[in-house]
């Protein structure tokens, strides 16, 4: 029974995390506009933490950012144009799923090409031992049929 609660305990500090980045006096008073900042928010990077968004993260920085979108969504801005805004200014880096250009399709290629070369190269090992492998001897194969029957 320790054990459950030490799991519920765990879990409930985790769900927790992400809300206490974001403290109340950044909370916008419209709930649509809060979630609008909340949802872009988690898609930004963190440029201090790196592997946070900035909506996990309290990094000075990140407070700065999660307010430059409040603000900016306040301004009447869509949220393309908040995210281009942040990428202009620091680059794509400061996307957690970068996008698609022809300076990113090396990023996001590798992987299906390195797992099919990986793939390629298991299924080509494995022809060769089967093929290297030696076959029973006549007296072998006798013996074995002999046995199984």
């Amino acid at each position: 029974m320790t054990w459950l609660r030490a799991l519920l305990l765990a879990l409930s500090l985790l769900a927790a995390q992400s809300a206490a980045a974001v403290s109340p006096d950044e909370m916008l008073a419209d709930p649509a506009l809060e979630q609008r900042a909340r949802d872009i928010s988690a898609e930004l990077r963190c440029l201090v933490c790196q592997n946070q968004s900035i909506d996990d993260s309290d990094a000075d920085l990140a407070r700065d950012l999660r307010v430059l979108v409040r603000e900016r969504l306040v301004a009447g801005d869509s949220d393309e144009a908040i995210r281009q805004f942040l990428v202009d200014r620091y680059g794509e880096f400061v996307l957690l799923n970068p996008r698609v250009n022809n300076h990113t399709l090396l990023l996001w290629g590798a992987a299906p090409v390195l797992l099919l070369a990986g793939l390629l190269v298991l299924w080509l090992m494995g022809r060769r031992r089967r093929a290297a492998a030696p076959g029973l001897s006549p007296e072998e194969q006798a013996a074995l049929d002999e046995f199984e029957s």
